[in-house]
């Protein structure tokens, strides 16, 4: 079965960092481009970041570049999001997912980043 367990969310003050983490099983990892979104409240869900499969080239929302870092650790089936800067703006539920026609239905439970004084 597939699974995504997102991990490392938190209170934080503006300014400060976190690093998510996402566990997956049930497929082969390292054959696909993983993700993160996130969604806030009253917003619909957005894409964060991305990540090609195994690795290599990487993409960003405008609105995170320059302040968020996006990482896998095949051998530990993990993607990673370094989250420095943090602004209250970035406050949401952050969720990965896999990109297959058949994965992309599958989503973890998300963890919540709280960025506030």
């Amino acid at each position: 079965q597939v699974q995504l367990v997102e991990s490392g969310g938190g209170l934080v003050q503006p300014g400060g960092s976190l690093r998510l983490s996402c566990t997956a099983s049930g497929f082969p990892f390292s054959s696909y481009a993983m993700s993160w979104y996130r969604q806030a409240p009253g917003k619909e869900r957005e894409l964060v970041a991305i990540i090609g499969s195994p690795g290599g080239v990487t993409k960003y929302a405008d609105s995170v570049k320059g302040r968020f870092t996006i990482s896998r650790d095949n051998s530990k089936n993990t993607v990673y999001l370094q989250m420095n800067s943090l602004k209250p703006e970035d406050t949401a539920v952050y969720y990965c997912n896999a990109h297959g026609d058949q994965l992309r239905d599958y989503w973890g439970q998300g963890t919540q980043v709280i960025v506030s004084s």
